[in-house]
């Protein structure tokens, strides 16, 4: 009784040991959006002017990719605003779920990207051309490396604090680019030594990480979509529901994220004499401290049942799978 004691007298207090939520996420992966696009448009807009100058295919392709990036912030942009929006009747979980559509946007532009760079790398193979102002392409790759890599910061960085698994992705596709920009700069240094098979090899080798990258990308996107979660999650909230004074055993746990949010479903097993206050302010107990259990937003549905009770469900048993 002492542990239902202090269940029921659980304070609501917010203390310092508490990690609080963030308030707006979708704010934050606007503007994060909003920079990412102003950010790789700078550094496309530089490498086109260049790739007008040298006619290099290692530099068109990573012009092109890097366009497409700067590009993939619009879906995200858009997704993030629908996510802000209240809930209807309509739509009574609100619009979150539509930064998933723009993961896999995103996926698709990536996968359009790698096609799109073979292509260019084998004509140029088979009609091959010498590479003109070579500094100036080396110079060009180190621009987008460069670029690249400060927006793919940025982006990962915003993506794990508001738990955005897409803004993730789009930064480390960012990432992958800024590496494909240093294969712009071998194919200077090739072309400086007079082996121009060098440029439309380094094209295949971008398209190469492209195709890597959209193993990971599209795993975690797909993924996302799909509902998974990282299992240590589930043991998590099995930890902190089970902690909760008055619960004698947690099963039945579902998690899913809908934007930024994580849905949560859980079935607590708590002592059958309570009254039906008493066991609500243990399902209360335990959402509260699933909100304060995790650094991203938490929703969660307690369902408490009589512990030591089998038949409880026999009501709706037959209708289980």
């Amino acid at each position: 009784m002492d542990r239902l004691r202090r269940a029921l007298s659980h304070s609501h207090s917010h203390t310092q040991d508490h990690r609080l939520p963030l308030a707006d996420t979708g704010a934050a992966g606007v503007r994060a959006s909003k920079v990412s696009l102003v950010g790789l448009g700078i550094t496309a807009a530089l490498q086109a002017v260049l790739v007008v100058v040298t006619g290099s295919v290692a530099l068109l392709s990573d012009t092109l990719h890097n366009l497409t990036d700067a590009l993939t912030a619009i879906p995200l942009w858009i997704a993030f605003s629908l996510g802000r929006r209240a809930r209807t009747r309509r739509f009574t979980f609100g619009l979150g779920r539509a930064e998933d559509l723009a993961g896999l946007v995103i996926v698709a532009a990536i996968a359009l990207s790698a096609v799109g760079v073979a292509w260019e790398s084998i004509s140029r193979l088979l009609d091959p051309r010498s590479l003109d102002h070579i500094p100036w392409v080396i110079a060009a790759g180190l621009i987008g490396a460069a670029g690249n890599e400060l927006v793919a910061g940025y982006r990962i960085r915003v993506g794990r604090r508001i738990s955005s698994e897409a803004l993730i992705a789009d930064g480390q596709h960012a990432r992958a680019d800024a590496l494909t920009s240093l294969a712009v700069v071998a194919a200077g240094v090739g072309a400086a030594l007079g082996a121009d098979w060098v440029d439309p090899v380094a094209g295949l080798v971008v398209a190469g990480m492209i195709l890597v990258l959209l193993r990971h990308a599209g795993t975690r996107v797909f993924g996302r979509f799909l509902d998974a979660v990282d299992p240590s999650l589930v043991d998590q909230t099995e930890r902190v529901a089970g902690s909760v004074p008055g619960v004698d055993s947690v099963a039945d746990i579902g998690m899913r994220w809908h934007g930024h949010r994580m849905l949560i479903t859980l079935v607590a097993a708590v002592d059958p004499e309570l009254t039906v206050r008493e066991g609500h302010r243990i399902a209360q107990a335990i959402t509260h401290d699933l909100i304060h259990g995790f650094a991203f937003n938490v929703e969660a549905l307690v369902h408490i049942d009589p512990s030591g009770e089998p038949d409880a469900h026999e009501p709706t048993a037959h209708h289980n799978p």
